[in-house]
């Protein structure tokens, strides 16, 4: 009587697994027989739910910068600064943002989420960037952009390997995108605008930096 009783409890458990996995099959069959909606069937799973509201800060933090440097891409693209260099700089940083942003909504929505552009950003209204910048001030704004960058792809992917009190659930398909697409391209970004702050500030030192500044623009258009 024992050993019947026992297989009876695991049969049953067996069977209450079995039904957890089946859930979109049953929603269907649900759906079939009474017109009902399949909220069961989609691309959600994992830590989704937990990561939404954060990848929806980063896209837009993204593309919040996207026209940040696009705007100070036109500002060295005026005739009064007239630093082809630093414009095509500037220019490429935003449109890598903005791709960015794109590959980022994609990926959202690959795993089932979406994307609001009408909630406000976590840190409320944006601030109008100052880019009437000269030449080492606009690197050192860049820099300082680039860090905030890979500080939201570094909280995305903590996120998503770390348990939390509000999560107990990891993503390693999120951290792996994560990693694979921001963190290492994010890192050398940060150095080689590191390098170029610390090389332009050591030949503006001189006494009449103009030179220097204009040798500084022609290598960055070779780059």
């Amino acid at each position: 009587m024992k050993y019947f009783i026992a297989f009876a409890l695991v049969a049953g458990l067996c069977a209450l697994a079995h039904a957890e996995e089946q859930s979109c099959q049953a929603g269907v069959q649900s759906a079939c027989s009474t017109n009902g909606g399949l909220s069961t069937c989609n691309a959600r799973y994992g830590a989704i739910n937990h990561l939404e509201h954060k990848m929806q800060d980063y896209i837009q933090l993204q593309l919040k910068k996207s026209y940040e440097y696009l705007l100070l891409a036109t500002h060295f693209n005026s005739y009064q600064m007239n630093r082809p260099g630093f414009q095509k700089l500037y220019q490429g940083l935003s449109d890598r943002a903005f791709d960015d942003t794109i590959a980022l909504i994609r990926q959202v929505t690959r795993r089932g989420g979406a994307v609001d552009f009408s909630k406000p950003h976590n840190k409320g209204a944006a601030e109008v960037p100052e880019v009437h910048l000269n030449e080492l001030e606009s690197l050192a704004r860049a820099l300082d952009v680039e860090k905030e960058l890979t500080a939201g792809a570094i909280h995305v992917h903590t996120s998503a390997t770390h348990s939390s009190a509000e999560n107990r659930e990891h993503d390693p398909e999120m951290a792996h995108y994560i990693q694979e697409n921001f963190l290492g391209k994010q890192a050398q970004s940060v150095r080689t605008l590191s390098g170029y702050a610390n090389d332009l500030s050591k030949l503006v030192s001189v006494k009449e930096p103009s030179l220097s500044v204009y040798l500084f623009d022609e290598y960055l258009q070779k780059q």
